[in-house]
C-alpha cells in the first residue's frame, strides 16, 4: 500500500464524491476548480494507485482510461450508463461460471475477466421517450 499523502487523500475524497466513472483530466479540473494546486501527472498516478489496490474501479472507453471509487471489495461487475455514466455494481456468478467453463474448454487455466455491460439507465430512456399527445 501507498502511503496516505495529501494529495491521494484529495483524489480519493474527489473520486467518492461522484457516482459515475470519471477521466483523471476531468477530476483533475474538478479539483483544480475547488482551488486545489494539485498537479495532472500526481491524479495519474494516485488514480493508478487506488485501482490497483481495489479502492478504484478502472475502465477503458474511447481510448481513455475512467474511474469510479469502489464500493464493494472484491471481483464485481458493472452496469454503467451510455449516457449519464450512472454506474451500478453487480454480481454476476452466471459470467464467473461461464468464463470458468469456457477457459477449461480450451485448456486455459486461471481464467480472469473484465465485464462492464453498458446501457441506457431508466431516467435516461424516460428522457429520450417522445412526448405522446
Amino acid at each position: 500500500m501507498k502511503r496516505r499523502t495529501w494529495q491521494r487523500t484529495a483524489v480519493q475524497e474527489a473520486l467518492a464524491g461522484r457516482e459515475d466513472f470519471v477521466s483523471a483530466q476531468a477530476l483533475h479540473s474538478s479539483l483544480r476548480a475547488d482551488g486545489s494546486p494539485i498537479g495532472l501527472a500526481t491524479v495519474y498516478r494516485a488514480l493508478a494507485d487506488l485501482a490497483e489496490e481495489g479502492e478504484a474501479d478502472s475502465l477503458q472507453a474511447e481510448g481513455e482510461s475512467l474511474y469510479r471509487a469502489c464500493a464493494s471489495p472484491g471481483h464485481h461487475h458493472h452496469l454503467i450508463c451510455r449516457s449519464c455514466g450512472r454506474t451500478v455494481e453487480i454480481e454476476a456468478d452466471d459470467i464467473e461460471a461461464w468464463a470458468a467453463r469456457t477457459a477449461a474448454a480450451h485448456g486455459f487455466r486461471d481464467p480472469q475477466h473484465v465485464v462492464d455491460v453498458f446501457g441506457t439507465c431508466e431516467a435516461c430512456t424516460a428522457r429520450e421517450q417522445p412526448m405522446r399527445l
